[in-house]
């Protein structure tokens, strides 16, 4: 008979798990490696200023730790691992951001990037209904769900994409009753909302629901998703998929 490991103590792995374990460990670091090199050089291709900020950050932050540790200690050499050590997470940090700017930069204006990044790159407890309406001109309106209550987020033309949002607007108060109904359009003309500042602007929104609320009201909104605009998946598509995608747009339209 099999023994059982005791309650309140994890099994023990066999020796076959732990290999695959290991493997999977592995695994994980080679693809992570990958992409932080696929980040880097497509930052490296689109940023210019992308190696001069990194050196510059890297030789200062190692000459002031250096300088630092030389005068508390008095040892030339010892300052030298403290230095490096330290001004890696300087370029790590300067590189994350010059490469997520780089990534907005190309998203901007692109159809489909507004969805992206509520998808993908927004804090938060937030349930995500991508292009709950739209026309054939792939402007769309997109539908989160949160604390501070119901964001529809438009991009495309704001001549085009406010008359969606209206619509959309008296929808869901048919639905939704008294709950907060916020709009923005994301975009860079007049009073929009740039791509790379939607986070920060859900974030500054009012919480004025309570998470089983939030819940109830999703399920309500289900009903009003059955017909979505196919919207392209990403946020940069480019050539022939984006003509393909405006032809399924004008059928359904």
């Amino acid at each position: 008979m099999a023994k059982t490991a005791p309650k309140g103590k994890p099994a023990k792995l066999t020796r076959a798990e732990k290999k695959q374990a290991r493997a999977e460990k592995r695994q994980s670091r080679r693809e992570t490696w990958r992409n932080v090199r696929q980040a880097f050089a497509l930052t490296r291709r689109n940023d210019k200023r992308l190696i001069p900020y990194l050196v510059i950050a890297g030789v200062l932050t190692a000459a002031v730790v250096y300088l630092a540790w030389f005068f508390i200690t008095g040892s030339p050499f010892l300052g030298i691992p403290a230095a490096i050590i330290l001004a890696l997470p300087v370029m790590l940090i300067i590189f994350t951001r010059r490469a997520q700017s780089t990534m907005y930069a190309q998203a901007q204006d692109q159809p489909g990037s507004a969805a992206w990044v509520l998808q993908n790159q927004v804090r938060g407890d937030w349930r995500t209904t991508p292009a709950v309406a739209g026309n054939a001109h792939l402007d769309a309106v997109h539908r989160i769900v949160g604390r501070p209550g119901v964001v529809l987020v438009g991009e495309g033309a704001p001549h085009r994409v406010r008359g969606l949002i209206a619509q959309e607007k008296k929808k869901i108060a048919r639905v939704a009753g008294d709950t907060p109904i916020y709009d923005v359009i994301v975009g860079t003309e007049g009073d929009a909302v740039p791509l790379r500042r939607l986070n920060s602007y859900l974030a500054k929104l009012p919480r004025n629901l309570s998470k089983p609320e939030v819940a109830t009201l999703e399920k309500r909104l289900a009903a009003l998703s059955t017909a979505r605009v196919p919207l392209p998946q990403g946020p940069m598509p480019q050539g022939a998929k984006l003509r393909n995608v405006q032809r399924t747009v004008r059928r359904r339209s």
